[in-house]
């Protein structure tokens, strides 16, 4: 019955509506009749590609969409027009994975993240919180370097962890030299930046000596991006917060991408929990395109947009 019920939501209600909402230059915007933008036009590609009968025209046009929105440098904008790239980047490159033709546009941008290091902890900035009479406020490893939202920053949980996403399914030959080095120092990142207790949230665990609260979206995308080192403890403990924490979520957003991550950690979605059918039926996910394409990522067949090594390229 459960296996019905979310056929239906995604192969009768999320798919057309993602299919139908495709704009006229092969993009989708955050909702129907809405402009084009990089981040929505990703995740339905992805879901997509993921569907058991996917609409091949629609990858292609969407596929054209992402390539031409690139700018020279080999990052991508939020929005058409601006001339700054920013962390869609890492979104694009983990999309176009999947596209054949679409290496050296993918190799560029994996250049451009892998160059793109937080200003917050160079060397210097380092240096002088060493000396600063607020050094024991922030009780983090400033050592450890993530990404940001926009490039030259701080680093975040989440920019990061979609980095590092795009780093683990990118082929190899593709990567850039520094892209090791720039993995360890992010997954290092994530383990210092935890709450206690498990769970994490936009940024440090603790402000003015005050422990952060968990939030749960940035939670599974950083469990997502760890998802090789399931027997770290932070891992556990954080797999153990979301658990804890299931029967509290209102968003359809956050209860689709927390049960892709905790499906993908082996673990079964308890009973009682909120379901995506339930959450449709009393708003419609608000229209929102990228939520329609969570919940078919969600409910449908396991994501195959989080295999290693470009490994489903079409």
């Amino acid at each position: 019955m459960e296996a019905d019920s979310q056929s239906h939501l995604v192969e009768g209600i999320c798919l057309p509506l993602l299919r139908d909402a495709q704009n006229a230059d092969g993009g989708w915007g955050f909702r129907p009749g809405s402009g084009s933008r990089v981040e929505p036009t990703c995740w339905v590609l992805q879901a997509l590609l993921n569907a058991s009968q996917s609409d091949a025209d629609a990858v292609t046009r969407g596929f054209g969409f992402v390539r031409q929105a690139q700018l020279t440098d080999g990052s991508w904008p939020s929005t058409q027009g601006e001339t700054t790239g920013c962390w869609v980047t890492s979104l694009a490159c983990w999309t176009l994975t999947a596209a054949m033709d679409s290496p050296q546009i993918v190799a560029a941008g994996l250049n451009w993240l892998c160059k793109d290091w937080p200003r917050d902890s160079t060397p210097w900035q380092r240096l002088l919180r060493r000396f600063s009479t607020q050094r024991d406020i922030f009780p983090i490893n400033d050592s450890y370097r993530g990404w940001g939202w926009t490039p030259h920053t701080s680093s975040w949980v989440e920019p990061t962890s979609f980095a590092l996403l795009a780093l683990e399914q990118a082929p190899k030959d593709l990567l850039p030299a520094a892209a090791t080095r720039r993995r360890q120092l992010a997954e290092s990142m994530l383990r210092d930046r935890m709450c206690a207790g498990g769970g994490w949230n936009c940024g440090n665990p603790k402000v003015y000596g005050v422990p952060g609260e968990p939030l749960v979206i940035p939670t599974a995308w950083a469990l997502l991006a760890l998802r090789a080192h399931p027997e770290w403890p932070e891992n556990e403990m954080s797999l153990d917060w979301l658990e804890q924490n299931i029967s509290k979520i209102q968003g359809p957003g956050s209860l689709a991408i927390t049960r892709i991550c905790y499906e993908t950690y082996g673990r079964t979605w308890p009973a009682g929990a909120p379901e995506l059918r339930d959450l449709h039926a009393g708003n419609q996910f608000l229209q929102s395109i990228q939520v329609a394409a969570w919940a078919c990522l969600a409910s449908g067949p396991r994501p195959r947009w989080l295999s290693s090594g470009g490994a489903n390229a079409v």
